[in-house]
């Protein structure tokens, strides 16, 4: 990879980032006016302002920095002069946060995660409208441990369940599977839990029962399978090795030093074996022609011959507006489940640092997945970067809600304690309370910060 293509990934993910987050703080905004809380300023972009100019009682701002923003209403700085001056009670000038009923503030602080899964929502439901095209490979499998070392004593859930190279993975949990994403993207929800399997065998259905394994580094469900893809060649890179042989696109790779090659890991296995120099056989119109690649070696020692094999495409089904927003509603909660879910996995002993993502991780694949679309055309990557936005929206807004002091969700807490006992809890309750809140968020901020790191110089 390029450093102008790593440049361009983060790029398009920082602006990404930002649009989430300008989201989030334009639903605060929102609740604040019709409350009636008086909004003093609201920013795109932090940093110094580059651009001011004032609407009724509010100053909008074009900041330096563009990630993000920041809504900032009337008496948010009244809690630290209360502090300064050791009240037990904040002031509350008219049109301040703190003078609003509790239930108003509630409500200011919930329309920020709020606007985050409402953006999904219609993200999706556009996105499911207009149809797109998914990009994968058939449901047709191969065990990956028959492709490991040979001392490796790894057990993977896909031996323990019976499952055999040349199956077809056909339902799981009662879901229909008919592509090579459909399996991972089920698997990948059920980590350590024992869920119902159906496999085709040659046209006979079997059904059986497989525990998916908790990959430590992403906290998925893995069950060590890999998609059959036949050695169809659908890409080849300029002055690689495939392009150098002479290969072209549709070409059937058939042999590779006398071995017969039915699918994409033999053919990787046989490449890895054999560094230095591959003697493939192949099929071009029905012909046989044969040609010898001589691997070029990365800076990771890895042998790479530059071609990638044919896939399948999926389209989506046409749907109306209102079936549209069905979809995206579902896709909308259904992600927002699986983050509630995935928070069990913290005590499950997974791999903090790499399985936490930082921003700079969260820009470059957002920006990753958006570019990778575009290199299939315009429409592909605006579709691919605002469905990683929608997801990335769901999960700023979900933490967001969660009840840690500082944030949205801590804040929703404390009012609520406000309403059930009738009166504002003392001004020093509040502080600790934001204290300890901070220090969680300083810890999350440092296991990001290591796990970008972690990520750059990897």
């Amino acid at each position: 990879m390029t450093i102008l293509n790593a440049i361009t990934n983060i790029l398009i993910g920082v602006i990404g980032l930002g649009i989430v987050v300008t989201v989030h703080e334009f639903g605060h905004f929102i609740a604040a006016k019709l409350t009636g809380i008086e909004v003093e300023a609201f920013s795109l972009g932090w940093g110094k302002a580059i651009f001011k100019h004032k609407f009724k009682k509010t100053e909008f701002r074009l900041s330096a920095f563009p990630v993000g923003g920041y809504c900032k209403m009337k008496g948010e700085e009244m809690f630290q002069q209360a502090l300064n001056e050791n009240s037990d009670e904040i002031p509350k000038d008219e049109g301040s946060l703190f003078a609003a009923h509790p239930l108003k503030r509630i409500f200011t602080y919930f329309m920020g995660p709020g606007f985050n899964f409402i953006f999904a929502i219609i993200a999706l439901s556009l996105i499911w409208f207009f149809g797109f095209t998914t990009y994968t490979y058939e449901n047709k499998i191969i065990l990956v441990s028959e492709y490991q070392n040979a001392n490796s004593e790894i057990s993977y859930p896909a031996d323990v369940a019976g499952l055999k190279s040349g199956d077809r993975i056909i339902e799981i949990n009662g879901k229909t599977i008919s592509s090579f994403y459909d399996c991972q993207n089920y698997i990948s929800q059920y980590p350590d839990k024992t869920i119902p399997i159906v496999i085709d065998r040659n046209g006979k259905e079997i059904k059986t029962e497989i525990t998916p394994k908790l990959d430590k580094s992403t906290g998925a469900g893995v069950i060590g399978v890999s998609a059959w893809i036949e050695p169809k060649i659908e890409w080849i890179k300029p002055d690689s090795a495939a392009d150098l042989s002479g290969l072209q696109k549709g070409d059937l790779i058939t042999k590779a030093n006398g071995i017969k090659i039915q699918h994409q890991v033999q053919l990787a296995s046989i490449i890895k074996q054999n560094p230095n120099k591959i003697e493939i056989e192949y099929l071009r119109n029905g012909q046989k022609k044969s040609a010898v690649l001589i691997p070029q070696i990365n800076e990771n020692n890895i042998p790479i011959i530059g071609l990638s094999f044919s896939g399948i495409e999926i389209k989506s089904p046409n749907l109306n507006i209102f079936q549209a927003f069905g979809k995206g509603t579902e896709e909308t909660f259904s992600t927002l489940f699986l983050n509630i879910k995935s928070l069990s996995l913290f005590f499950k002993g997974i791999k903090v640092r790499e399985a936490v993502a930082g921003p700079v991780k969260l820009t470059y694949y957002m920006g990753e997945a958006a570019t990778g679309g575009f290199k299939s055309g315009l429409s592909e990557g605006f579709i691919n970067f605002f469905r990683f936005l929608s997801l990335i929206s769901v999960a700023l807004g979900f933490m967001n809600l969660l009840p840690i002091p500082v944030i949205d969700g801590g804040m929703i807490v404390f009012n609520i304690v406000e309403l059930i006992l009738g009166r504002p809890p003392k001004t020093k309750s509040l502080y600790r309370y934001q204290m300890i809140g901070s220090f969680l968020i300083i810890l999350l901020l440092l296991l990001s910060v290591f796990s970008d790191l972690n990520f750059i110089f990897s």
